[in-house]
């Protein structure tokens, strides 16, 4: 079965990430993926097609819409594969999908898949507004509409998206990848030159208003006034020394000494299991926040912001906070400093239990077999 996959770019987005998972993990004796990519190649092209898998690129610039020229490329290609299915990921890549199947006269079935959630729409960028308003009427054209939350399919159906082919598969977590690991946690510690035994509470996010990375450094600035020698370390893309706006926030609070600002990193396994809590300070926009369920997986209890499903994924095993809340997220940590150790690691086995039983990667990738496979034989 001949599936190709569109998307709009392959950087180390939590979205892009999980597609690249899927296709790591997808039964190549049954299916033939293809990825038609609206951008370049990002930081994932090459790793999937080291996978066997063919990656096609368009050359859409950021933050561009789909032109009638860019969807004539597409279905160009996608002609050429001669797909069973279309699978769109992500809004850009959902519109594109659509527009090539009515615009190259296919028959092929379309499946969309969006992972964001909105709570409120006049809070969003033009272009995110403008797609989000696009996909309600189309919607209904499409075979199968996936959501990785149960709370991005409620918002969206009640912004007109069609409700009878809403399908809800969380996002899957590599739980042979994200594992406990003593030497991550001492390794990490020496690499940032801090004693073994020094308190870590981690963010793992790209930079972006929704991410709000001045919620969590402004509740570090709150924690350290009581535990001052607590350490936070901060990865992903733009989360660096090269940020202004980040730097700017943390000289001005004074804590510059207490915050490692590590960029974008290959070695996310190690980084998540060296941390004794991982937070989400997100003010919106998660659906499924994959970074919570890698550090759970870890062993790692998370402390998260009521966004998206986030609340959902973490259930008992962590804490959930209201949003840009610097002050609640700052006494939630204090909590589970004082839980101690024990209570830590007792809360880490549960997180990765929850996470085996509920978001593997194998029943993940299982789940978009089966809806495959039935789309064919309807």
């Amino acid at each position: 079965m001949k599936i190709v996959y569109t998307i709009v770019g392959l950087t180390t987005g939590g979205a892009e990430v999980m597609l690249y998972r899927i296709l790591t993990r997808i039964n190549r004796e049954r299916f033939s993926p293809s990825v038609v990519c609206l951008m370049d190649r990002g930081t994932l092209g090459d790793r999937i097609e080291a996978l066997g898998i063919p990656v096609y690129t368009i050359g859409m610039k950021p933050g561009a819409v789909p032109t009638p020229n860019v969807i004539g490329k597409v279905v160009n290609i996608i002609r050429q594969i001669k797909p069973d299915l279309i699978q769109g990921w992500m809004y850009h890549g959902n519109i594109a999908a659509q527009f090539a199947k009515v615009f190259g006269g296919l028959e092929t079935p379309v499946f969309w898949s969006i992972h964001y959630s909105v709570y409120s729409l006049s809070a969003e960028k033009k272009m995110t507004q403008a797609l989000i308003k696009l996909g309600a009427p189309i919607s209904k054209f499409a075979k199968q509409v996936l959501y990785v939350s149960k709370i991005s399919k409620k918002q969206h159906e009640a912004l007109g998206y069609e409700a009878g082919n809403g399908y809800v598969i969380p996002n899957g977590i590599d739980t042979s990848l994200f594992t406990p690991s003593l030497e991550a946690r001492l390794t990490v510690r020496q690499e940032l030159g801090l004693p073994s035994t020094s308190f870590l509470i981690g963010s793992i996010c790209r930079y972006h208003p929704m991410k709000d990375h001045a919620n969590f450094i402004k509740a570090a600035a709150l924690l350290l006034k009581n535990y001052p020698d607590t350490h936070f370390m901060m990865a992903g893309s733009e989360v660096d020394l090269a940020n202004k706006t980040l730097n700017q926030l943390i000289e001005k609070l004074g804590i510059g000494d207490r915050i490692h600002l590590l960029g974008e990193r290959s070695d996310m396994p190690r980084l998540m299991a060296a941390l004794d809590i991982m937070t989400s300070a997100s003010a919106y926009g998660e659906a499924f926040p994959l970074v919570l369920g890698e550090a759970m997986s870890s062993g790692v209890p998370c402390t998260v912001t009521d966004v998206g499903d986030s609340g959902w994924i973490v259930g008992n095993t962590g804490w959930v906070v209201p949003p840009k809340n610097p002050h609640t997220l700052a006494e939630t940590w204090q909590e589970a400093i004082e839980l101690g150790a024990d209570g830590r690691e007792k809360l880490g086995k549960a997180a990765r239990s929850r996470i085996i039983e509920c978001f593997s990667l194998e029943s993940i990738v299982a789940d978009y077999e089966k809806l495959y496979e039935t789309a064919m034989t309807k």
